[in-house]
């Protein structure tokens, strides 16, 4: 076949184009011509005016928000890798990779290019989206939990998760006798430091907890289940004494009892009566309506919610989605859908940003000195017998092994960044100072460091052999 054709049709296409914008042109500057005759009336007093000079980048918060994300999941990225090649959860290197992002580190040794990168105007972004990231996260923990295998083991969740806090915080107190005279001033009341502080040594870091489980492959295991069944009972326990702290130091105690009945009623409402109807909406449903977007649309909706209404009653957001998550069959199709489709991206760029965002607000440099940083060594002793040792001791009345309450005891002592929600609240509110502050953020740190050397210790890598594999990320 001849070309010739195709040639001259080629050519009359490209001429037809290039004629086509060529009376575009004409028209449009006959059209400008004749505007500029027209006369519009003048802006009403009090509204903007049109200024091109208004173009500072500096107003324009997009550009430093999306370079935020490119250097936080830069730098997750590169720690995890570098803690997995060194045999521990990435979770732990994304951890410090966020704390290193902050004035720890980056706002120290180069304040210039802290401030370029992560600069301050942008916190409240960051903040929100850090949330929504960690709700979502938590929305997939509860999918994860098999609610079957812990009814099997209510017994000895509850007992563990509540001994698990109970011993913490009698020590937490009694350690506020030596710390008070020493980290706090006479303005605030004796109580609210005690009361916080045994809080502060009470959490357990749920989030950073479920985040080990799973790149340990460990979170559908019968360890697994029990330590993400007393770290989320705990917590909600912990929460509401949070509750208690914050209005004893308000003096509003009634408010404090209010929200413990509301969370009760709450989550006895999502178990009695809306379990039920998911449940039945999720086996009438087939697998491709399963992963439609209406699907994913209510289930979305379902935990922005149930978040919402926990947030509300002053628990915090994320154990609403945690509660709908477990609620929503674990091995049904829609929980497939919705693990598939939100895994990548919560993990990939929500979860880095929530511990970036929180290593913004950190600063190691203020503990300084022998006598603080002896101090802090005696907070992280306490905090690890207090956690540990409540656990190890409540497992094995339960029924556990040596082994199994070893490594539940490990779980439970990991604190990481949900302590660091609890020290910014009482920060917030000064019951505890700076320094303190600074000392607790480091028992946070070392406690959830703690946690994979102590399963390595304990051979709890074999549990990877009972499990489904974690999905590549």
């Amino acid at each position: 076949m001849s070309l010739a054709p195709l040639r001259a049709m080629n050519t009359r296409v490209v001429a037809c184009y290039v004629g086509m914008l060529l009376v575009a042109v004409l028209v449009f500057a006959v059209i400008g011509k004749v505007g500029d005759l027209l006369v519009a009336p003048a802006p009403a007093a009090g509204q903007p005016t049109f200024d091109v000079s208004n173009t500072d980048a500096a107003a324009k918060p997009l550009p430093h928000v999306l370079l935020a994300l490119v250097v936080v999941i830069l730098a997750a990225r590169a720690g995890g890798l570098l803690f997995r090649r060194l045999g521990q959860p990435a979770v732990i290197g994304e951890m410090l990779a966020g704390i290193l992002l902050g004035p720890s580190l980056l706002g120290r040794v180069a304040p210039q290019a802290a401030a370029f990168l992560l600069p301050s105007s942008i916190a409240p972004l960051l903040s929100i989206l850090a949330q929504v990231g960690v709700v979502l996260f938590m929305f997939l923990v509860g999918l994860e939990l098999d609610t079957s295998t812990l009814r099997e083991r209510t017994r000895s969740s509850v007992a563990v998760s509540h001994a698990s806090i109970t011993v913490p915080f009698v020590l937490g107190g009694l350690l506020a006798l030596l710390l008070y005279p020493r980290t706090s001033t006479s303005d605030v009341p004796f109580l609210a430091f005690a009361l916080f502080l045994a809080v502060s040594m009470s959490v357990t870091a749920f989030p950073v907890l479920a985040r080990i489980l799973m790149d340990c492959g460990l979170q559908k295991s019968p360890l697994g289940v029990i330590a993400l069944a007393c770290a989320a009972i705990g917590d909600v326990t912990a929460w509401c004494l949070l509750a208690v702290v914050v209005g004893v130091a308000k003096a509003t105690t009634g408010a404090a009892v209010l929200t413990i009945v509301l969370t009760l009623a709450f989550s006895a409402a999502m178990l009695v009566f809306v379990r039920p109807r998911i449940a039945r909406w999720v086996k009438g449903q087939s697998d491709a309506q399963s992963g439609s977007a209406r699907s994913m649309a209510i289930v979305i909706i379902g935990l922005l919610l149930s978040a919402l209404v926990t947030e509300a009653i002053g628990i915090h957001a994320l154990f609403g989605a945690f509660l709908f998550g477990a609620i929503i069959p674990h091995n049904s199709s829609l929980a497939h859908a919705a693990t598939g489709k939100l895994t990548d991206v919560v993990v990939v760029l929500f979860l880095p940003l929530f511990f970036a965002f929180t290593g913004l607000r950190t600063e190691i440099g203020l503990v300084s000195g022998f006598e603080n940083w002896m101090l802090c060594a005696l907070i992280i002793l306490v905090a690890v017998a207090g956690k540990f040792g409540g656990t190890y001791v409540a497992a094995r009345l339960t029924g556990l092994g040596r082994h199994d309450s070893a490594a539940l005891g490990a779980l439970m002592n990991t604190r990481g960044l949900m302590e660091l929600v609890v020290l910014n609240i009482g920060l917030d509110l000064r019951i505890i100072s700076p320094t303190l502050f600074a000392m607790m953020v480091t028992m946070a740190l070392v406690t959830t460091l703690l946690t994979t050397p102590v399963l390595h210790l304990l051979g709890i890598a074999q549990w990877r052999t009972q499990t489904d594999p974690v999905p590549s990320r």
